[in-house]
């Protein structure tokens, strides 16, 4: 088993792998998984050394929650961190042969509804403790309030929501020692000073604003959580698969076909990875850990040999002449 460092995560007493499991994938996005697969990968990362295992019940409808469920229940509960999200409620599908999973590939048949109350946080959290078969989780995030997700007033309304009254349940589960922090996903600029404006959370996930291609928080968002102490978990460290594809034909980035000028600077980095014999992928992985805010990685898997990769990928020496290259040609922020 490979030893992986161990970051605290922001003001909580928590210490994470700094190499975590982001479970969507189990949820089948993009691509359906058998069961034995998916255990397999949540086994290849439990030898490979990861004991932080993030979810969602949007991740497939319920569906990642289970198979992690299944894989977590069988470890001893001392040695690991899990951490899912609020934001929807689920109810069975009214008619199951008509339910269109989309944009899940295999989502069980749930519908949901978005509920930021009081009353929906405690329903969501208790729901997916069923779902993963734990009596606690360690993390509990608000996920997908965003613009992406909602019209400007639709957000508004729900942010007041969230403020005036899911909260207080947030705050009551983390002060009866029910959570051991309160995480906001982040997929979009703009939206930590929003939310470090509307409460008190204790770290943010942010899931494409701070890759090897964007580090757009670095301006005014991330000193703003570095005054509060507030710590940093980095998702879609690949930018949703361009950072491990490299710029090629049909590359994607942010969940999207890459636009021409992201194909562009990709190539352009690349260039500079290869001269320095590192894999655009080892630099993409690596380069979120070298902000202090940064507690954990949270990369996906679909497979075993994919976990082993990655771990490769994190292994890799890199030198420090490759970052202050990337920096002098204006690629990467310093």
């Amino acid at each position: 088993m490979t030893k992986i460092s161990t970051r605290r995560l922001g003001r909580t007493d928590l210490a994470l792998t700094e190499l975590g499991m982001g479970c969507a994938p189990l949820g089948e996005l993009f691509e359906c998984i058998s069961e034995e697969q998916a255990q397999a990968t949540l086994r290849a990362a439990w030898d490979a050394g990861v004991r932080y295992f993030d979810t969602s019940p949007f991740y497939g409808h319920g569906k990642s929650e289970h198979r992690l469920g299944q894989f977590l229940r069988q470890r001893d509960r001392d040695e690991f961190v899990v951490s899912t999200k609020i934001g929807r409620v689920f109810t069975a599908a009214v008619d199951p042969r008509r339910f269109d999973p989309a944009p899940w590939r295999g989502a069980l048949p749930f519908e949901f509804r978005f509920d930021y109350s009081y009353d929906g946080v405690m329903r969501s959290w208790e729901d997916s403790l069923h779902r993963l078969g734990l009596a606690a989780v360690d993390l509990l995030l608000v996920h997908d309030l965003d613009p992406g997700y909602h019209s400007p007033e639709v957000f508004d309304s729900h942010l007041r929501e969230l403020a005036d009254s899911g909260c207080r349940a947030l705050g009551e589960l983390r002060d009866a020692g029910r959570i051991g922090g309160i995480g906001v996903g982040i997929n979009c600029l703009g939206m930590i000073p929003r939310f470090l404006d509307a409460f008190d959370p204790d770290f943010f996930l942010v899931a494409m604003p701070f890759t090897l291609l964007d580090q757009g928080v670095l301006e005014n968002e991330f000193p703003r959580c570095a005054e509060r102490g507030v710590g940093i978990i980095i998702g879609a460290v690949y930018a949703s698969g361009i950072l491990v594809t490299g710029p090629v034909d049909g590359a994607r980035y942010a969940y999207a076909p890459a636009a021409p000028e992201i194909l562009e600077k990709a190539r352009r980095i690349e260039s500079v990875c290869r001269r320095f014999d590192v894999p655009l992928a080892a630099a993409a992985l690596q380069f979120p850990l070298r902000h202090p805010l940064v507690s954990a990685i949270i990369p996906g898997a679909l497979a075993p040999e994919h976990v082993r990769q990655t771990t490769r990928h994190l292994e890799r020496d890199i030198p420090d002449a490759l970052w202050t290259e990337l920096e002098a040609e204006g690629l990467v922020r310093r």
